[in-house]
């Protein structure tokens, strides 16, 4: 199927309209208001972002969670937010363990009954923290910098605590 040329008077018309559109909103002057970028969402400005990549934040309270099981783990990662909140901290390092290494990348856990699962914690703290419980603490979060555990650890940022 070929498509249908478009005419000179169509194009003439196209223009005259597109001459005359305005935005639907005003656009504001450069340099009145600068707004930091928010990543993907979440709390966290590219500066902070950054900085927690770098490695250059301390956290103000830490939690391991080695040797938790998911529940225990679930109710202690929340009690723990709510504490640091309470606090006033900014940013808490939560410590899930890296896990066993999986056989292969695809392969996340063991099919055979007989064979624990691998890295519960480190798959399901991030999913934990997007529940509608959590979120009022959590403004963001990224994997922890070597210096503070690396891939078995992830900084949570957190919302300033509501009076």
């Amino acid at each position: 199927m070929k498509r249908r040329q478009t005419s000179e008077d169509e194009r003439r018309e196209f223009a005259q309209a597109f001459a005359e559109a305005r935005p639907l909103r005003p656009v504001p002057a450069k340099g009145i208001a600068k707004h930091k970028t928010v990543v993907k969402g979440e709390g966290l400005d590219g500066n902070t972002r950054e900085r927690l990549k770098r490695g250059q934040l301390e956290p103000d309270a830490r939690l391991d969670l080695h040797g938790f099981t998911e529940s225990a783990a679930h109710s202690a990662l929340l009690l723990f937010l709510k504490t640091a909140q309470a606090r006033k901290a900014k940013l808490v390092l939560v410590v899930t363990g890296k896990g066993a290494r999986a056989a292969a990348p695809d392969e996340p856990f063991h099919m055979a009954v007989d064979k624990p699962a691998r890295g519960v914690l480190k798959t399901s703290v991030p999913r934990w923290l997007k529940e509608p419980g959590f979120a009022a603490f959590v403004a963001g979060t990224q994997a922890a910098h070597r210096r503070h555990g690396g891939d078995g650890a992830l900084y949570i940022y957190l919302h300033k605590a509501s009076r």
